[in-house]
């Protein structure tokens, strides 16, 4: 079942980054289904989150997407090399979005294959922010798309996948060393003992 609008909507952007774990991203391609649950996502609060693009109520070309409402892909490109996919959250106007990370690959496995150039699946396939929008072959052409819309090409599902608060880790997010005391916000959420997950696992 597709997730409808608003769920996004939500203004607790670390809630939903926690809850978001176990919902299926999928990606319709020239006609192949890509997909894969997602096990690890990280929260970013603006205007206050000085890990946030948005930090400040920061609005560039790039960041214009993060004041939609939510329910829209934000797309950027990371080091001129990696494309990220996130979600923005929220009501219009409140820059809060969720980095997903990691994902458990379901669908489209071949295409992931071919997109990693690996001859099986190894953990990497789709550890990390990066990997997993190489393997399914997500870019920046899909920034701003709805994700609650039936017709776009990027979807966010809940196929009746969920984990107790036991299966859960949480940590401080990776790479926002530079963010002073936001640096140490626990909005990392990840599900334990999953080999796709990314980083380091408490």
């Amino acid at each position: 079942m597709q997730i409808p609008k608003e769920y996004y909507l939500n203004s607790d952007v670390v809630f939903l980054a926690q809850d978001i774990l176990g919902k299926v991203l999928v990606f319709n391609r020239q006609g192949i289904r890509h997909s894969g649950i997602i096990i690890e996502a990280e929260a970013y609060r603006a205007p206050e989150d000085r890990a946030s693009h948005a930090f400040g109520n920061r609005l560039t070309e790039r960041t214009k997407t993060m004041f939609y409402e939510g329910g829209h892909a934000y797309i950027y490109v990371c080091y001129g090399i990696h494309e990220m996919f996130n979600i923005v959250t929220g009501p219009e106007g409140l820059p809060h979005a969720i980095l997903i990370r990691a994902l458990e690959p379901l669908e489209g496995i071949q295409e992931m294959l071919r997109n990693r150039n690996m001859p099986e699946i190894l953990s990497r396939i789709t550890k990390g922010p990066g990997s997993l929008t190489q393997a399914l072959g997500i870019d920046r052409n899909y920034n701003a798309c709805k994700l609650y819309h039936p017709d776009s090409p990027l979807q966010i599902h809940d196929q009746g996948i969920s984990y107790t608060p036991q299966q859960i880790g949480n940590s401080k997010r990776i790479g926002v060393e530079s963010a002073g005391d936001a640096a140490e916000w626990l909005y990392r959420f990840y599900v334990k003992g999953n080999r796709f997950v990314s980083g380091k696992k408490l």
